[in-house]
């Protein structure tokens, strides 16, 4: 019973801290989700009226209490409407989320292979546009439109021929699932809403964007302009990167476990002796 007393005594301490902390964390994570589109200027104007709002009550002014009361409930209505888009963006992103670790994952190799095809298609400033699917199901979903199932083994071969002869799949994306390309010419309904993105930017990396804002999935770019390879995930754009980089973005993100590549590894050398 002492130990239980104990328990208790030492959770009446932290639960304070534990409520603060829980609720700065949604705080920030709110803010941080608003902060991607322009609706940034609303949150300030909604955070000067809740100033106003204290200044009245401190000061006791009728008048402006009397007015704020009035505005209120129609601004409620009005933020509704304006916030709409991030507001479905954000229970879109909720309604999706599988908090299981487990499913289906890419090979060490099947990254080799997509990032050789990467590079050589960068040297020759050839479009590409990759998207890697994780826990969010994206094969029935309406923000992403299959055209040519394909459901092939992940080489880098097919790839270069996907995006890197002017084909009727090149201006579209594949869908990568685990080892296999899932589908070709694949058509992304979202557009991201970002006004902090770079004016030069077109459709690849605003779309790539745009699904990252309401899904999990990674989205490998390759820019027809400058070449330069991003990687677009969690509601955020990673420009220019390295090859060494997005191998090691993706392997964490992708959940390739070190133990896949060491037995990779060990039938390379095999393969080499013989």
């Amino acid at each position: 019973m002492a130990v239980t007393d104990k328990l208790f005594y030492i959770y009446d301490f932290i639960r304070p801290f534990l409520d603060i902390g829980i609720l700065a964390f949604i705080i920030f994570k709110v803010y941080e989700f608003i902060a991607k589109t322009n609706s940034i200027q609303i949150l300030k104007a909604l955070v000067v009226i809740g100033i106003l709002y204290v200044v009245a009550v401190l000061l006791k002014l009728s008048t402006l209490l009397w007015l704020i009361n009035i505005i209120v409930p129609g601004l409620v209505i009005a933020i509704v409407v304006i916030f709409q888009p991030e507001i479905r963006k954000l229970f879109l992103k909720l309604g999706q989320s599988n908090w299981s670790k487990f499913g289906s994952r890419l090979t060490n190799t099947s990254v080799e292979e997509i990032l050789n095809a990467a590079g050589i298609l960068s040297k020759q400033k050839r479009g590409m546009l990759v998207i890697f699917e994780r826990q969010s199901q994206l094969k029935d979903s309406h923000f992403l439109r299959l055209d040519t199932i394909i459901n092939a083994d992940i080489s880098s071969s097919l790839l270069l021929t996907i995006f890197g002869m002017d084909t009727p799949l090149h201006d579209g994306a594949c869908l990568i699932k685990g080892g296999k390309i899932v589908a070709a010419n694949c058509y992304i309904s979202s557009l991201s809403e970002d006004y902090s993105l770079r004016q030069s930017f077109g459709t690849r990396h605003r779309a790539a964007l745009g699904l990252s804002e309401i899904c999990d999935a990674i989205i490998l770019i390759v820019s027809e302009e400058t070449g330069a390879i991003s990687l677009a995930y969690d509601s955020k754009l990673s420009y220019d990167l390295t090859i060494p980089e997005i191998t090691q973005i993706l392997e964490n993100l992708l959940n390739v476990k070190e133990e896949d590549k060491k037995e990779e590894n060990a039938i390379d050398d095999s393969t080499t002796d013989i």
